[in-house]
């Protein structure tokens, strides 16, 4: 037992690639089985691992990492002009590197990891489908490393060597990673594809509740996403990879929304709900950055123009104050993306005037319920609608874009319907969405090229700020939607969004040499692997 501490001790210690901690007796406590007590419990370190805050709607996440990054990058939301409003926060990105490594993810992982290894081979099935979903999602948080960053220690983070001595992790190749990220979620797919769950399963995993098949068509659906994100790099691979899974789509179900297999009323989309001793919401993360003005381009051009119903899940057309009440405003309207943010409080400040639309507070900054969006049915099928135009049938591809926004529709009117807020829009008829899908501008029409650039506008669209590091991935793969110019900071250095972001100095100044290896890369210039356009 005292060895068996020891190496925990050890293993903590290497979760981090910033610092050596000291072993915290609570570790033990809370992850040693109470029924084996020498061996450390590979249920509790997956329910721990899929309960990161990064997987749900937290306040920190957003306030420090999306909303003043990917958000601003992709004008899925508000931002004050100033000179510093594209310079990446290092704080907070230091932030976001420990959360995924130490006391984070991948270093909870390497402990399930060990764990697993030194048990009988005899007693390792048992915990299969743990290793198998617990590496889906952390593989998928590290593919989200590579698309911000770049390389990124990932073989040799949070492991110990033979001698047990710590080892500040190499920096890989992350295209590499990509690779074998791909392949892990092949390997997933298949397990989950003969998987009998248990209640053990059922109870340590908080996000799918032991659905196999669930488990199954998110890690195909993660291995579709990658492959589409690489599909300009490496377009052989992605188009034969892709295409044999949409072609034999009972040997690779999807997160698309033909699962019949679900409890009644479940959603098919993989969500990580609020769990019942989280009690907050988008609030604070969303005003302190003056986030909830509505952006430009996305509520003028896109949905405005199309009369889309989404209009009325995503934003409020907020209004001027008369005897004590709110009179709306005629009709939505957005701030010019050029509007000061001294401007733009001075508009919000007086009560009299107001002209412009706010973000919808039931559906995203104002509700309790807001659960974490690892993937939507909807990102899927604008997926295969792009797959489709590009290698396959162009009918399909309809079908599959029709699809996709149908199901964007739904999924934000179940956000406003599923919240605690008491402000609920009314959703849409059925009729009302087939006339807006099949009449407005945003009819599946045009030339391939045109076509491709209505998948991307609304897939951008749907992941909007809840998802905007999809979306950042997604803009600089396709050159989707055509943005407006940007406005221009003029700090030195910092004049437009960048291509990537820098590494954290926590992670620079103490794995100093293994980034020797990336320094020249470094830059907000250079290019992940997969943006060749």
């Amino acid at each position: 037992m005292k060895k068996l501490r020891n190496i925990i001790c050890l293993l903590v210690a290497a979760l981090s690639l910033t610092a050596v901690q000291s072993c915290k007796t609570e570790l033990e406590n809370r992850y040693m089985d109470p029924e084996q007590t020498d061996i450390p419990n590979i249920r509790a370190f997956m329910t721990q691992i899929l309960n990161n805050s990064r997987l749900r709607s937290e306040y920190w996440h957003y306030r420090t990492f999306v909303l003043p990054h990917h958000a601003r990058y992709t004008q899925t939301t508000y931002f004050g002009i100033n000179n510093t409003m594209y310079q990446q926060q290092d704080s907070y990105t230091n932030d976001y590197w420990r959360d995924f490594y130490s006391p984070g993810m991948l270093g909870v992982f390497r402990v399930m990891e060990r764990t697993y290894a030194a048990m009988p081979e005899a007693e390792r099935t048992e915990y299969d489908a743990f290793m198998h979903a617990t590496r889906v999602i952390v593989y998928g948080q590290a593919a989200k490393l590579v698309n911000n960053f770049g390389d990124i220690p990932f073989s040799e983070a949070g492991s110990l060597p033979a001698t047990d001595q710590i080892m500040l992790g190499k920096f890989d190749d992350q295209k590499e990673l990509y690779d074998q990220f791909i392949t892990a979620f092949a390997e997933a797919a298949e397990f989950f594809s003969t998987y009998q769950n248990t209640n053990d399963f059922i109870r340590a995993d908080i996000i799918n509740r032991g659905n196999g098949e669930k488990w199954r068509r998110y890690a195909n659906s993660l291995r579709l996403r990658l492959l589409m994100q690489i599909s300009k790099s490496d377009e052989t691979r992605a188009r034969t990879d892709i295409m044999a899974m949409l072609n034999a789509p009972e040997m690779y179900p999807l997160i698309d929304g033909t699962q019949a297999s679900l409890e009644a009323g479940g959603r098919h989309d993989v969500l990580n709900q609020k769990l019942t001793t989280y009690t907050s919401s988008l609030l604070d993360a969303v005003r302190e950055l003056n986030t909830h003005y509505a952006p430009d381009y996305m509520l003028n051009t896109v949905l405005k123009t199309a009369n889309d119903p989404r209009m009325d899940a995503l934003f409020g057309k907020y209004g001027r104050t008369e005897g004590g009440r709110v009179i709306p405003n005629a009709e939505f309207q957005a701030l010019p993306i050029n509007t000061s943010e001294a401007v733009a409080d001075a508009e919000y400040a007086n009560a009299t005037l107001r002209r412009f639309a706010i973000v919808d507070s039931a559906t995203m900054w104002i509700n309790n319920n807001l659960p974490g969006v690892l993937m939507t049915t909807s990102e899927v099928n604008f997926i295969k609608a792009e797959a489709q135009e590009r290698w396959g049938s162009t009918a399909a591809a309809r079908t599959a874009y029709e699809t996709a926004v149908e199901q964007s529709v739904d999924f934000y009117f179940y956000l406003n319907g599923a919240s605690s807020n008491s402000l609920k829009a009314t959703r849409p008829t059925a009729s009302a969405v087939q006339d807006f899908i099949k009449t407005s501008n945003i009819a599946y029409e045009g030339a391939p090229q045109a076509k491709l650039q209505l998948i991307g506008t609304q897939k951008w669209l749907h992941f909007g700020w809840l998802q905007a590091e999809q979306a950042w991935a997604d803009y600089r793969r396709t050159g989707y939607p055509v943005l407006p110019a940007f406005p221009v900071s003029n700090l030195n250095g910092f004049q437009n969004p960048p291509l990537r972001m820098l590494y954290p100095s926590n992670e620079v100044t103490n794995n100093s040499m293994n980034y020797e290896a990336v320094r020249a890369k470094d830059t907000r210039t250079t290019r992940i692997f997969w943006d060749v356009d």
